[in-house]
């Protein structure tokens, strides 16, 4: 049985835990794909001449992280052939998402946007389909592999190894980009290599699926609903193949949200609107933040080097500090005090617009964006681990998931042709102003929690 954790009483000692640890080469992993798609991405477009209006498009293929809820009863409840019967039914899914995004990158390293954007597109949404499905899997395992008591730290510890390796994807794609190409110019070479280097880097997460164990979960319960609906449905005269089938969908697809609006009633839709609209101040930003710093003439050495330093010691503080405050207060209130940071580190971004190229200032936006997105990404996710059911833990999370980066993603889609007519500053300024919703949305939700625990005998 496993061993209950005080988080109050062991502190940062907590992330010295083993499951911790391997959550953070989790979270490496999942978080490795999603700038080589997204903000490393658009920078290597505008090096080579593709329109602001072009990469805001080109950014769509991230949308999809947020239909992951559409195949993810597939995950959830079906084996991969060959690798789930050696692996076990999480690692097997692991470890073949982790294969497809390596190939895929190796594919995105051998196109040249200025030549092939569609193959290069293609290869995007290949990385970005399977990153995906890598993480419900590696969600899912999270939510099954702990108790809710440790919940808080494995959610520290797995935004601690996805920040960080945003910063490699980011900032450390574009020192790899100048390295082996140029600072300053378009040359398609450093980014194919910089691009082979993502891809054998996405091996800390492979390694790592090959050695964990297999959680184990007892979905008894959730087999004998499936036996019986089969049962009633072969009753009535339904073919057994037919009756099997349908039985499968039901427990896969429609018991997991059936049972999330029966939990919480009334307040799901409410719970889902929170869900979509928390980081859109976050999403909307970010797919013109490195456009933005190309357009303030800063090379790719000055980001990656004020990235590698203050960005990393930044991710470290935040993720660390967010899963202290997350143990010792209410969640809300931390995601609400995350929600006001993100749009106070956008206003940063509207200043920096009127400073100009300053190294300085680039430090601090970076290190701002750093600090507070790893303190409300810390809240968010043990936020919504703590909505699921455990029977469903990775279809429910992938929807949870799924619903956080829909809305962003898409409204972020068109945020190169808001720059193009209204300037970088009018931009950031309403990337901040759109994200204050969210305080009442998070005021309402606490409202309503404490009416229900109150009512209730």
């Amino acid at each position: 049985m496993e061993k209950a954790v005080d988080n109050n009483k062991l502190g940062w000692r907590v992330y010295f835990e083993k499951k911790v640890l391997i959550m953070l080469a989790l979270g490496f992993s999942s978080g490795l794909p999603l700038l080589l798609v997204f903000g490393t991405l658009s920078f290597w477009l505008r090096e080579a001449d593709v329109s602001r209006t072009d990469i805001g498009f080109f950014s769509w293929v991230a949308l999809a992280y947020g239909f992951k809820w559409a195949w993810s009863p597939l995950i959830d409840r079906f084996p991969i052939p060959v690798l789930s019967r050696l692996l076990g039914r999480r690692r097997g899914w692991m470890v073949f998402s982790q294969l497809m995004i390596i190939a895929s990158l190796i594919g995105m390293a051998s196109s040249n946007p200025q030549v092939d954007i569609i193959q290069l597109a293609i290869f995007a949404l290949i990385v970005a389909f399977s990153s995906a499905s890598q993480d419900i899997v590696i969600d899912a395992y999270r939510i099954e592999m702990a108790s809710e008591r440790l919940q808080a730290a494995l959610a520290a510890a797995y935004m601690t190894g996805y920040r960080l390796a945003m910063i490699m994807a980011g900032a450390g794609a574009l020192a790899f980009a100048a390295w082996f190409g140029s600072d300053t110019g378009y040359e398609v070479n450093g980014w194919k290599y910089a691009y082979f280097i993502m891809a054998s880097l996405m091996l800390v997460g492979l390694i790592t699926a090959l050695c964990i164990h297999e959680p184990d979960i007892d979905n008894s319960a959730v087999d004998q609903i499936e036996h019986d609906y089969r049962q009633k449905l072969t009753e009535i005269g339904l073919p057994s193949k037919l009756a099997r089938m349908i039985a499968w969908f039901y427990t896969a697809a429609v018991m997991p949200f059936q049972d999330f609006f029966t939990r919480y009633g009334k307040d799901a839709l409410l719970i889902l609107v929170l869900i979509g609209c928390y980081r859109i101040s976050d999403v909307v930003m970010g797919v013109m933040a490195n456009a933005f710093y190309v357009d303030m003439g800063f090379t790719k050495t000055e980001v990656a080097s004020v990235s590698k330093i203050y960005g990393v010691i930044m991710t470290l503080l935040g993720a660390g500090l967010g899963g202290i405050l997350v143990s010792r207060f209410n969640t809300l209130k931390i995601l609400a005090l995350g929600a006001i940071l993100a749009a106070c580190t956008n206003l940063l971004f509207m200043l920096f617009t009127y400073i100009g190229n300053s190294l300085p200032m680039l430090t601090l936006v970076i290190s701002a964006d750093n600090l507070s997105a790893g303190i409300a990404t810390a809240a968010f996710i043990t936020y919504m681990s703590s909505l699921t059911n455990i029977a469903f833990s990775a279809t429910q999370y992938a929807l949870f998931s799924s619903i956080m980066l829909l809305f962003p993603k898409f409204i972020a889609g068109f945020s190169g042709l808001y720059v193009d007519n209204f300037g970088y500053n009018m931009f950031f300024l309403s990337t901040a102003l759109i994200g204050l919703p969210v305080l009442l949305l998070i005021f309402a939700v606490d409202k309503n929690a404490k009416s229900a625990t109150d009512t209730r005998p």
